[in-house]
């Protein structure tokens, strides 16, 4: 049963809304409406904290998870549905499918000539690694500029502002790697 499934149970169990796990909580309403559907798994963090306003254990919250278990996936390119276009500069497409499941999200990221990503900066304890597959890319971290070309890689704390810029007259490409996998 994931997470999300358990959560909810024991929350309903409780009689208790989620504004009004919220409120007890801690944790905002919209991660626990993404937890409870499956979108997100949360941290620990925000787990402790559920679990003092449900009034359980972490090892009654964690007892009905799977086991983990070893998983081949094999996605084709023609399966994948998860492709995001940000603005008509930049895409992103998900290369895996159900990637809140796993331990990294594995991105293409596709930029025009002038392109560039948005800011981006997550929590911290996430990190990323970059592999331009092609083209020209200005990496900005932080307050440093990464200049990448086919077959440079990056990696960083991606809780230090980020964004990626095509530098370059043709369409740059990136495999970026996330992990943990975050939205």
């Amino acid at each position: 049963m994931p997470i999300g499934d358990v959560i909810h149970r024991f929350r309903k169990e409780k009689k208790m809304t989620l504004a009004g796990l919220t409120q007890q909580s801690g944790v905002a309403l919209a991660t626990l409406s993404r937890m409870e559907n499956n979108r997100m798994t949360g941290t620990l963090e925000s787990h402790i904290n559920i679990c003092k306003a449900l009034d359980i254990t972490l090892a009654d919250l964690y007892k009905d998870l799977p086991a983990s278990r070893k998983t081949v996936e094999i996605l084709p390119k023609k399966a994948r549905a998860d492709v995001f276009i940000h603005d008509n500069r930049y895409s992103s497409e998900m290369l895996a499918s159900k990637v809140l499941d796993k331990k990294m999200m594995p991105i293409l990221i596709k930029i025009q000539a002038g392109g560039a990503t948005q800011t981006e900066e997550t929590k911290s304890g996430v990190e990323k690694f970059l592999y331009a597959l092609h083209g020209k890319i200005e990496a900005t971290v932080g307050t440093e500029k990464y200049h990448l070309a086919k077959g440079d890689t990056l990696y960083f704390e991606a809780s230090l502002p980020h964004l990626f810029k095509n530098i370059g007259q043709d369409e740059a490409q990136l495999v970026v790697v996330i992990s943990p996998p975050t939205l």
